[in-house]
């Protein structure tokens, strides 16, 4: 909502139809408002920015491009997140927080330092970057220019140039002040051109100032101060020499007390005086001229305390002996009386005479001011010109940046000429700002061959016209002050009659006659010739824009004033240039960043492989008018609101892929779950069914017995029950009725005395109410009587007097009469009713009186009973009485145990006392003892572990040895089973040669066959048999095998051979058979030829399964690991598969076997009976053979047990799978277990206090460790005896293997022991007796230096020759220097060593390989002079012979710690290459690139473009990292590194990628998101990953990466609650406050569903860590 200058943000209530007047809106404090529209504009108020957009870095990224967006997103960022800048296109807009910020050190300049200017957060550091760089690739001059409606941009202009700032002090302090608005307001301007030379280094600089606000000097305006050096002065006045001064507090002076404010708070002008004098010195001030800068700055002081008394009106004089002027005179070093002369007279010069006039007081006073001013301003530009002459340099200039500090355009009520020149400048200024802008936006249209429309902006060529034209402002000023009597009123007469009423730029006050009004002022005409130079040096520039705003005008730290920075970006042209951009295309999008954001939008039939039209195509599709956007050559334009159109759909496309995702899942894990509750239920319920039944059955067995005892036992129990209650009732009964009784009576008797009381209470009640009220009856009677006798008196005196009276007299008399006669009546008849009540009440008395009676009667026995009940009173009060004395004797016993208690307590008390001594003392003890525990438990756990470790490894190969073993027999079986099956081939062939009609059956098509293997095993257990990995406590198990199948070889071979014979005489019966074939008919041609074939398939088949298994003996053979014969191993699973399949053809084959042999027998029933019984006794015999033998069931019945124990293994295996899952399923429970008693701990220790907490958290942890050891001796004594055990196993299998292979040696052909393979055989050598010592000659030593050391290739040596070759042959050429005993070679060959070390890495210090070589060579070299030469930490490990190679005849501790020295420099240059060549990979591998790619996505960047987080070509990234890392530790590893140096370098350098990644986190607020979080976490478990395989978990490297993982686990966590905020507390205990504070105020979300930190929980995360951190240091 707008209203005139403030705009506030809603949200809107109601739904906005076309034609509604009032808009139904909400602001963000919760108040609902009804706006009304304008029905003639019928505009809209400007829709706000996503949130995803608020506070951005660039303004132009935002979609909604309008001056409330600027300012909410300004607001924002200022006061939510504590950042003073933002870009808005090529402007920097700075805020002025109004306090001191820790974004100016050292550190931070390294941030920024080689970063692309979008891709860091705003600061005026990138933009000096960014002017570099454009200068060293440009070769162009590049400006930073700023100016500002205030003169912050003063204070960023020395950050800007901090080299040069001690430079511009001097000029600063003479040429700042305080004003209304800022504290150290910049009151000229200035430009420095800093200059480069060819290689980009400073050579000098060079200022120029314009506009010195001279005017200062004499006046100030209230709460304002003059320069600051004059308030420097006063406060050093108690200076030694300063005392010549005679100077005095600010407020003695005139010139310095105007303002009434001489203090600026937080300001010790004593202490800036002694910075200005220090920088002075800097540029070569002297200290003889520095005392006349600041003599010339104290008469100006003195000056300004010159009084004047008037004469006349036209004359004025000083006062005799004036002291102010006297000590001016003194220290400018002129006359007095020639001074007070011509302070009070003028000269005026004419052609022939020359006239001395007096002047008037006003005259005077202001000729005093002028030349004050006047010496001021020389001095000022003396001051600039020597620090020009101290920045001079004499080397040429190649190119330079200038810095262009100067006033913004600021209007006051009434503007000075200073002011007037001013805003001359920035309308000039302006101008050309806004005609850059407009090419930059021109120039970028026409790259991207955007249609170019011209953008309508606005021209200030009109005002300058105004100023700077012919018969503008300043050519009417120049005509006015050359005419003899020119005066203002003329000058304005001009000005009205020129422009007054012919341009909208100029007005007139309606009150005056001298003033005028216009939009922005001019300057003199020299001021003009110099900034006609300073615009043809911008315009010859590259410029960098920046504009400071003030956020209110009371200077309170981040207080934001929305009606002031309004005005201000109105009048600095940031709102201009947002105007400017969003009249175009003001969102533009890479294609390649257009993908990544809104890849969710595309089906994947629209990705295609060219990026650039699969954009098109869904663009088209989204956004249907085409004008809302363009197609550039690498961008995509958009008109303003378009991103936030987009960002709505692909936010409702993630809302809508995301309540899939959770409907599928949470489908899923319901599914899932009621799986599981199902089988569990139906597993309980055919338990419990089952338990059901048998407890029926028992319950049923039971209930008949159950029954009968019941039976009986009830009716013992009912009969004993009713004769207890009735007994119980009767007692009852009685004491209840007596209890009746008794209070019955006493009620009745109570009763009868209550109304005995009542009756007569009542009655004299009722006697004294009647008394009384007869007594007031009678009184009233008698005076109403009285009354009423008065009245008849006067009527009976009136009545008397007339005669009538006697007659109604009379008459009257009668009728009393009767009416007593008839009372007297009445009464008779009452009284006669009164006497038979009497008679009735009679009667009723003398009952009641009999009733009476009978009451006394009872009330006489009850007394009875009293008096019995009065006795047992009686003894009950003994009984009290004896209590009492009991009682008594308590108490007294009592006081002497509260006497004991008191004395008891008092040493109690003492007894505390020294038990909290004691425990003070037992808890040191305790915590050493702890201490101790865990360090004797670490060392056991270590050696017990490395002890199990070898032992199980020895324990892996020789079990794997006997596997080995194992399988080769199994080979050996199955070769001897296809030869066995061969055997039997060719011997059915034979037999069936004269078989007529068969036909040979598919071996796939055997039904028996198929059944044979499934009978045994099912095909789920056949496949878990496969699968799974048999453990190895089935090592009996494989031993039973195989002594089994070495049985069946055995058995095979006798087979074999019996086959053999039996083959043999086969082959005599066919040649014998063969003359009587030739007789036969040739009918059985077709068969013997089908029988070949069968035979040759077989033959086929045969070598097909001997390819096979020579395979896999190959593949056995190459297996060279010990566990590659092993169970589980790929071999081993080939094997079984093979083996699986020999047995299933196996098969087959015995059933084809089976097959002939009933086809023989029937063929020999068919053939008749021959002539000669010698062929068919001779069959019938070979077949009662073979019948007898029955191979082929032994075959069989083998196999069979095979296939047994391989099931049998099977399900051992099974058990224990079975047993391993119960083991870790009991381990879950007992953690959950240990879980929930933690959490309950936990609960318990935060009820406690703090003391108690942590000797309850001491107490637990000593518990537990103690636990741990007892549990790890415990597993360690079951481990040592399954290794006895398995010790025993092994060498019992051993032996039995020995011997099974020295007896299957004999049988084992040449060709298989030449694939045996052939182990070395060790010679021992004979040791010779070396020195250790190279003899060389003094004139050799520069070829060995040489050789050694300057020419050395430090590669070849780490690959050809051995590691630290050099330091070897160094020190052997030492020893043999000391074998000598030649102290000048010992000297020049350790001091050409180090001086030829330091050659060699000045020359290839950049070279990280040989700087890692010399390293190396350097510490072996010192730690072969340690250990030789004296040092006893390392020659107590010597061995003798080491001894007798020691050094005798030197001491060389000077050298070794020359050497020490330069193995540090080595090391730290080492870590400084090392840093160069990570520096530019961490960033873009840990933060910008998408490591998991589509996470965080792409966000709007707007002008300053960042680093893209795509993998582009040259682009690093996380393996970019990693692999720069591998490079490191092999260079290292090569060259023998020692590996705790090793460690250390890796430490340091994971320590450089943690604070590079964690101090740009802390800069980026792009970069500070959930999804970023995410991807940081991933990359630092990438590098945990390399440290694990690289063996360096223990080398310290992931705690230096502690503080980056909490930051990007401070990311991700949630950040709403108290409880959130605790968390957080808890868990960034490596990251400091500011550092938690910074990150949650740059959080920013990249997606709709994440959230921003609110200010409130920011301020819950500081109070939290405020007390958490005072509680530690009371702690």
């Amino acid at each position: 909502i707008s209203g005139k200058v403030v705009w506030k943000s809603a949200e809107l209530v109601k739904d906005y139809k076309p034609g509604d007047k009032v808009l139904h809106l909400r602001l963000e404090d919760g108040k609902d408002l009804e706006y009304s529209l304008d029905p003639k504009k019928k505009d809209l108020p400007p829709l706000r920015n996503p949130d995803i957009l608020v506070g951005e870095n660039d303004l132009t990224a935002l979609s909604y491009l309008h001056e409330p967006a600027v300012l909410h997103n300004l607001k924002v960022r200022f006061i939510d997140s504590k950042l003073i800048y933002t870009y808005c296109g090529i402007v920097l807009v700075a805020i002025n927080p109004y306090e001191q910020l820790p974004i100016y050190g050292e550190d931070i300049i390294n941030a920024y330092s080689g970063q692309n200017m979008g891709d860091m957060d705003p600061h005026i550091f990138a933009v000096a970057e960014e002017a570099y760089k454009q200068m060293a690739r440009y070769k162009n001059n590049d400006l930073i220019r700023s100016w500002t409606v205030l003169s912050e941009i003063t204070v960023l202009c020395k950050y800007q140039t901090q080299t040069l700032s001690v430079f511009c002090f001097p000029p600063q302090s003479i040429g700042n002040a305080k004003t209304t608005r800022n504290d150290n307001s910049s009151r000229f301007g200035k430009y420095i051109e800093i200059g480069f030379d060819k290689r980009y280094r400073i050579t000098g600089a060079n200022m120029r100032t314009y506009l010195l606000e001279k005017s200062r000097v004499v006046f100030q305006a209230d709460e304002e101060r003059n320069y600051h050096i004059f308030y420097q002065l006063c406060a050093s006045a108690a200076v030694p020499e300063f005392k010549t001064l005679r100077l005095g507090n600010a407020d003695y002076f005139y010139y310095t007390k105007q303002g009434g404010s001489p203090v600026i708070d937080g300001v010790d002008d004593a202490k800036e005086m002694a910075n200005t004098r220090r920088a002075c010195t800097l540029l070569g001030i002297v200290d003889s001229c520095q005392m006349g800068i600041f003599q010339i700055l104290a008469a100006i002081l003195h000056l300004g305390n010159v009084a004047f008394q008037s004469r006349d009106s036209d004359s004025c004089v000083i006062p005799p002996k004036h002291e102010p002027l006297k000590i001016f005179c003194d220290l400018m070093g002129v006359e007095y009386d020639q001074m007070a002369h011509w302070l009070c007279h003028k000269k005026l010069a004419t052609a022939t005479e020359t006239y001395i006039k007096p002047i008037s007081k006003l005259q005077a006073i202001n000729g005093r001011d002028a030349l004050a001013k006047h010496i001021y301003a020389n001095l000022f530009n003396w001051i600039v010109d020597h620090v020009n002459k101290a920045l001079y340099s004499p080397t040429k200039q190649h190119s330079f940046i200038g810095v262009l500090d100067i006033y913004g355009f600021e209007t006051f009520e009434i503007n000075s000429f200073e002011q007037f020149c001013i805003n001359y400048a920035n309308e000039k200024l302006q101008q050309q700002f806004n005609m850059h802008v407009f090419k930059l936006e021109q120039e970028e249209y026409m790259r991207e061959e955007i249609p170019w429309t011209l953008i309508d902006f606005y021209d200030n060529q009109p005002c300058i016209n105004l100023i700077e034209a012919k018969l503008g402002i300043l050519d009417l000023l120049d005509e006015e002050c050359k005419m003899p009597k020119g005066s203002d009123n003329s000058w304005a007469q001009k000005l009205y009659n020129t422009h007054l009423n012919k341009t909208s730029l100029f007005e007139k006050p309606r009150l005056s006659n001298k003033a005028f009004i216009i939009q922005h002022f001019a300057d003199k005409v020299g001021f003009r010739n110099s900034l006609h130079l300073l615009m043809e040096t911008l315009n010859a520039t590259t410029p960098h824009y920046v504009r400071c705003i003030k956020p209110n005008d009371f200077k309170i730290p981040f207080m934001f004033d929305e009606k002031r920075t309004v005005q201000q970006l109105r009048a600095c042209g940031v709102l201009e240039t947002i105007r400017i951009s969003a009249a175009g295309f003001p969102s533009r999008w890479t294609y390649q960043e257009f993908f990544s954001r809104y890849r969710v939008l595309m089906k994947q039939k629209d990705v295609l492989s060219d990026r650039k039209q699969t954009c098109k195509n869904v663009l088209e599709k989204l956004i249907l008018d085409k004008d809302k956007y363009q197609f550039g050559k690498t961008k995509i334009f958009f008109r303003a609101g378009q991103v936030a159109y987009m960002e709505k759909i692909r936010a409702d496309k993630l809302r809508e892929a995301c309540i899939r995702i959770q409907k599928t899942i949470r489908g899923w894990l319901f599914r899932k779950k009621y799986l599981r509750m199902r089988k569990a239920a139906i597993t309980v319920q055919r338990y419990v069914r089952g338990y059901q039944a048998r407890c029926l059955a028992s319950f049923l067995r039971r209930t008949k017995a159950a029954t009968i005892i019941q039976k009986f036992r009830r009716m013992y129990a009912t009969r004993k029950r009713y004769r207890r209650t009735r007994a119980s009732t009767v007692a009852l009964q009685s004491y209840m009725r007596g209890y009746l009784a008794r209070k019955k009576y006493r009620r009745m008797l109570e009763e009868h005395k209550a109304i005995i009381i009542q009756k007569h209470v009542r009655g004299w009640l009722s006697r004294k109410r009647y008394q009384k009220t007869l007594k007031g009856i009678v009184y009233l009677q008698c005076c109403c009587r009285r009354m009423i006798a008065k009245r008849e008196l006067k009527k009976l005196k009136i009545e008397a007097r007339s005669v009538e009276h006697y007659k109604k007299l009379n008459v009257g008399m009668e009728n009393k009469i009767m009416q007593l006669q008839r009372k007297i009546n009445e009464q008779s008849k009452d009284s006669k009713s009164l006497l038979e009540k009497l008679t009735t009440l009679e009667a009723t008395y003398n009952s009641e009186t009999e009733k009476l009676k009978n009451d006394v009667e009872r009330l006489r026995m009850s007394e009875e009973e009293a008096k019995n009940a009065t006795n047992r009173l009686l003894t009950l009060q003994d009984e009290i009485s004896k209590l009492r004395k009991e009682l008594h004797q308590t108490q007294i016993a009592k006081k002497t145990i509260e006497e004991q208690a008191d004395v008891y307590k008092q040493e109690t008390d003492k007894l505390v006392l020294e038990l909290t001594e004691q425990n003070t003392l037992l808890k040191k003890e305790k915590d050493e003892l702890n201490h101790h525990i865990q360090e004797q438990a670490k060392e056991i756990t270590e050696v017990m572990e490395k002890k199990l470790l070898e032992e199980t490894k020895q324990l892996d190969l020789d079990l794997n040895n006997e596997r080995q073993r194992y399988q080769n027999l199994l080979q050996e079986f199955s070769r001897l089973e296809e030869r066995y099956d061969d055997l039997k081939d060719e011997m059915n062939l034979m037999v069936n040669i004269s078989k007529p009609g068969h036909k040979r059956r598919d071996s796939t098509h055997s039904n028996e066959s198929e059944n044979t293997y499934s009978s045994e095993i099912t095909e789920p257990e056949e496949l878990q048999m496969r699968t799974e990995e048999p453990s190895e406590k089935k090592a009996p198990l494989d031993m039973s095998l195989f002594l089994k199948l070495q049985k069946r070889v055995s058995e095979l071979e006798q087979e074999k051979q019996s086959m053999q014979d039996e083959l043999d005489r086969k082959e005599e019966q066919v040649l014998r058979a063969k003359a009587k074939e030739e007789e036969r008919p040739q009918m059985r041609g077709a068969e013997l030829e089908y029988e070949s074939l069968k035979r040759q398939e077989l033959e086929s088949e045969n070598k097909k399964l001997k390819n096979e298994l020579n395979e896999l003996r190959k593949a056995l053979l190459e297996k060279s690991s010990p566990d590659a014969t092993a169970p589980g191993a790929p071999g081993y699973r080939v094997l079984l598969d093979q083996m699986a399949s020999v047995s299933e053809e196996l098969e087959v084959r015995k059933e084809e076997v089976l097959i002939l042999r009933s086809q023989l027998m029937s063929q020999k029933e068919a053939i008749p009976p021959k002539n000669t019984m010698t062929d068919s006794t001779i069959l019938l015999e070979d077949v009662q053979k073979m019948k007898d033998k029955g191979e082929i069931a032994q075959a069989y019945i083998g196999l069979k047990e095979t296939n047994r124990l391989l099931e049998s293994q099977l399900q051992t295996q099974k058990r224990s799978h079975d047993n391993e899952l119960e083991a870790l399923r009991g381990e879950i429970q007992s953690l959950k277990e240990e879980n929930n008693r933690q959490q309950q701990l936990l609960a318990q220790n935060l009820q406690l206090p703090p003391e108690a907490r942590i000797e309850a958290s001491l107490q637990h942890e000593i518990t537990r460790l103690t636990n741990e050891n007892l549990d790890l001796m415990e597993q360690l004594e079951k481990q040592d005896k399954t290794v006895r055990k398995l010790k025993k196993q092994l060498k019992v299998f051993a032996k039995k293997i020995d011997e099974l292979e020295v007896g299957q040696m004999e049988n084992i052909s040449p060709g298989q022991i030449i694939d045996e393979p052939i182990h070395p055989v060790n010679i021992p050598r004979k040791e010779k007796d070396f020195q250790g010592m190279l003899e060389y000659k003094r004139e050799d030593e520069p070829k060995l230096i040489k050789n050694l050391i300057l020419e050395l290739k430090p590669r070849g040596v780490a690959v050809n020759l051995i590691p630290g070759l050099p330091a070897y042959i160094l020190f052997m050429c030492v020893r043999h220097a000391d074998y000598v005993n030649d102290d000048q070679k010992v000297r020049s060959l350790l001091t050409s060593t180090i001086n030829g070390i330091k050659k060699i890495l000045k020359k290839r210090g950049d070279d990280f390989e040989a700087v890692s070589f010399w390293l190396s060579n350097t510490c072996r070299f010192l730690h072969c002079l340690k250990q030789y030469s004296g040092e006893e930490g390392f020659m107590k490990h010597n061995t003798p012979r080491q001894n007798e190679h020691c050094l005798h005849n030197f001491d060389l501790a000077e050298y070794r710690q020359v050497l020490s020295d330069l193995a540090i420099q080595i090391y730290q240059q080492l870590v400084r290459v090392l840093e160069n060549i990570l520096q530019p990979m961490i960033v873009s591998g840990m933060l910008e690139h998408e490591t998991i790619q589509g996470v965080s996505g792409v966000k709007p960047t707007g002008l300053r473009k960042r680093t893209s987080s795509i993998a582009d070509e040259g682009t690093y990234t996380l393996d970019s990292i990693i692999r720069q890392q591998n490079t490191f530790h092999s260079i290292m590893c090569q060259h023998g590194m020692d590996p705790e140096l090793i460690k250390q370098v890796v430490k340091q350098m994971f320590y450089i990628i943690g604070a590079v990644t964690l101090n740009n986190l802390l800069l980026r607020k792009d970069m500070c998101s959930w999804s970023k979080g995410m991807q940081i976490r991933y990359n630092v478990s990438q590098l945990e990953e390399w440290l694990r395989d690289k063996n360096l978990m223990n080398s310290g490297a992931k705690e230096t990466l502690e503080p980056l993982i909490q930051a990007a686990q401070l990311l991700q966590v949630k950040k709403k609650t108290d409880e959130d905020a605790e968390a957080i507390c808890c868990m960034c205990n490596a990251l400091t406050t500011a550092q938690i504070v910074k990150v949650l105020n740059l959080y920013t979300p990249v997606n709709e569903f994440e959230e921003r930190v609110s200010v409130s929980f920011i301020r819950t995360i500081q109070v939290t860590l405020f007390h958490s951190h005072g509680w530690k240091t009371i702690a």
